[in-house]
């Protein structure tokens, strides 16, 4: 019988969800790190506990893909024992358009898979480029998908270690580089020195400077004698003691936002987001021969759930005009408060404080019948956490039966999920666009729109 640490020799058949690759031993499914279908690996079996399928990491590659290529993160290439490889840059060893195409694998398979979708279609693009008032490219995205991390977060051990975990643990390692980060975001990375356990968070905004913002353990009985044998209790790390606001510039607007609060990693993702949602909607519009005049109407009521500090917001606010009516919802008060500042110009936005699922259920029983007539003209757009809406929420967006729906996705099972229940209440996607926000990295992230038809059934 196979034990955790025994090597076996694999052929690499696909690509699975979550950064690893399929193959196959004795008839059993085993998950492989660090290969590339196609290719013969030696692996070390990590976790043999399951009777359906194993783990295991590469430890020598004895036929390589055409797509492999030394890693973009040196030490996290399969020459490195397992144990000391970095994690956050799976894909990293293999060339960026194959890269690609392996996440849209991914992402087709889980709608056709959890999303009920025979024969999806969607298409992927990489983050950028950016694009000035003038239509001028400022910025793009660099040639090997290195670079764009504008947020990074490390961690410190007791040892007083500074680095990212080891791949697939809880463990700090030192490393030298951080490529994927700015060159700024790396310089500070590299220098840190003397900082208590607990989380590092480096920030990067639109004006350049980066932020370090230590978030140390709380370690509520550390003054205590402890008895014998009883480790210390740690809570999660604590939050920086004050709140920077810090300006990020997209599409020549400006959004306030915490310096440690929720923003794109990527450099380029917010603007190229937001144009995707803008392009889309004007095509969707177009479509219906509303051509003409605002591409959403401004009198329907938008809503922008999990929506941040207004960003999305904002967007269905240029397409509707001054007078577009747009509700975001999130559950951090910070980034509310936030989001009404960022959304002032338009007199009929509002920023509301509250977890989706709960402002939903109120709205449910309290909209009165006109709004939910101009819910019902109007889009509403989620970009939910990585674990998806989930059926509750998704369920109260089609008893709103708005004329639109966007999700923005960054887990492609999650929004295949949560698309077979759209569809069960009516919706279609009228669109599926793929980012590559994340490159080097296994994730994906998603924008559909979804248009309302028939319910199935």
């Amino acid at each position: 019988m196979t034990e955790p640490g025994e090597t076996i020799d694999l052929e690499i058949t696909d690509v699975a969800h979550g950064g690893v690759f399929v193959a196959r031993h004795e008839g059993r499914v085993v998950f492989v790190s660090d290969a590339i279908p196609g290719e013969r690996v030696r692996a070390r079996v990590t976790d043999a506990s399951k009777k359906s399928f194993w783990r295991a990491e590469t430890v020598e590659v004895l036929d390589a893909s055409p797509h492999r290529q030394p890693h973009v993160w040196r030490q996290a290439d399969v020459d490195f024992a397992p144990e000391q490889r970095p994690g956050g840059a799976d894909f990293g060893h293999i060339a960026l358009a194959h890269q690609r195409e392996l996440k849209l694998r991914v992402l087709l398979d889980a709608l056709e898979r959890f999303g009920g979708i025979a024969e999806p279609a969607a298409t992927m693009a990489t983050a950028g480029p950016a694009l000035s008032d003038a239509a001028e490219v400022p910025d793009d995205e660099t040639p090997d998908g290195t670079r764009w991390r504008t947020r990074l977060s490390l961690h410190v051990d007791d040892a007083g270690r500074v680095g990212p975990y080891a791949a697939r643990s809880h463990r700090v390692i030192e490393v030298d580089g951080h490529p994927l980060a700015t060159a700024a975001v790396e310089q500070a990375a590299l220098a840190l020195r003397g900082h208590q356990p607990g989380r590092i968070d480096l920030i990067q905004p639109t004006d350049g400077r980066v932020r370090v913002l230590p978030r140390p353990e709380r370690r509520a009985d550390a003054a205590r004698p402890r008895r014998r044998g009883r480790p210390a209790k740690s809570g999660p790390a604590a939050p920086a003691p004050t709140a920077e606001v810090v300006i990020e510039r997209v599409g020549g607007r400006e959004f306030r936002v915490d310096a440690g609060g929720f923003w794109q990693v990527h450099r380029l993702a917010a603007h190229r987001l937001t144009s995707v949602v803008s392009s889309r909607l004007r095509s969707l519009g177009q479509a219906h021969g509303t051509g003409y005049g605002p591409v959403i109407d401004p009198d329907a009521w938008h809503l922008d759930l999990y929506g941040g500090v207004g960003l999305f917001a904002a967007t269905l606010g240029d397409l509707g005009g001054p007078s577009t009516r747009v509700t975001t919802v999130e559950s951090d008060s910070r980034a509310t408060e936030h989001a009404g500042e960022n959304l002032a110009e338009w007199v009929g936005a509002r920023a509301e404080t509250g977890r989706v699922d709960r402002w939903l259920a109120k709205l449910a029983d309290e909209a009165s019948v006109t709004e939910r007539e101009r819910l019902g003209r109007g889009v509403v757009l989620l970009d939910p956490p990585r674990a998806g809406a989930g059926r509750e929420v998704v369920e109260r967006i089609t008893e709103l039966a708005p004329a639109t729906v966007v999700y923005v996705a960054c887990d492609p099972v999650a929004l295949a999920r949560d698309l077979s229940t759209f569809r069960d209440g009516g919706y279609e996607p009228a669109s599926i666009d793929a980012f590559d926000i994340f490159p080097n990295s296994h994730h994906v992230e998603a924008v559909a729109v979804l248009t309302r038809h028939g319910a199935r059934g």
